[in-house]
C-alpha cells in the first residue's frame, strides 16, 4: 500500500516538472502588449518600451517606434495572454495527484486508485483552466476624465509593466 502512494506521488511530481513552464528560460524581458484608443476613435497596439512624462513610447506591428501624446489616449487597454491552458494543466496534475493519494490512503485497489486520478484530474483541470481564464482577462485603463494623481497613478503602473522600466 505504502509502495502505490510513493509511487503516485513520485509520477505526480515527475509530471509536475517537466511541465514548469518556458517563462524560467532566461531571455530579455518584454514590455506590455497595448492597445491604445485615442480621442478620435483611432486605435494604436505595440509593445510598451517606456513610460516617457507625457507620452508613450510604443514599438509598433511594423517594428517602428511610435510615441504617442498622453493628452489624446481615451484608454489604454493591456492584452494579457491567456492563461487558461496552463492553468488547466496545473489543474490536471495536481487534481490527478490529489485524486491518486486520496484513494491510495484509504486503501483502494488498483482499479480505484486509477478512477481516483482519472476524476481528480478532470474536476481539477476544469477548475484549474476557470481560474486560468480569470487570471489572463485584459485589463483597461481610461485616462479621459481623470485626475491628474490618477493619471500618475496609471502612469507608474504602466511604467513596471515596460521594457524600459527606469526611462527619464
Amino acid at each position: 500500500m505504502k509502495k502505490t502512494a510513493y509511487r503516485v506521488t513520485a509520477i505526480g511530481l515527475a509530471l509536475l516538472l517537466l511541465s514548469l513552464p518556458a517563462v524560467l528560460s532566461a531571455r530579455e524581458r518584454r514590455g506590455a502588449n497595448l492597445v491604445i484608443t485615442l480621442k478620435d476613435g483611432q486605435q494604436i497596439k505595440g509593445e510598451l518600451i517606456a513610460v516617457k512624462p507625457d507620452s508613450l513610447l510604443l514599438l509598433n506591428l511594423a517594428g517602428k517606434d511610435e510615441s504617442v501624446d498622453l493628452v489624446g489616449i481615451r484608454s489604454i487597454r493591456i492584452v494579457i495572454k491567456s492563461k487558461a491552458r496552463l492553468g488547466g494543466a496545473c489543474g490536471l496534475l495536481a487534481g490527478a495527484l490529489i485524486g491518486g493519494i486520496e484513494v491510495a490512503l484509504e486503501g483502494g485497489a488498483r482499479v480505484e486508485i486509477g478512477l481516483g486520478i482519472v476524476f481528480g484530474g478532470i474536476l481539477g483541470g476544469v477548475v484549474g483552466r476557470g481560474v486560468g481564464a480569470i487570471a489572463g482577462t485584459d485589463k483597461t485603463i481610461q485616462l479621459e476624465g481623470k485626475s491628474e494623481s490618477e493619471v500618475r497613478k496609471a502612469l507608474a503602473y504602466l511604467r513596471k509593466k515596460s521594457r524600459i522600466r527606469d526611462y527619464k
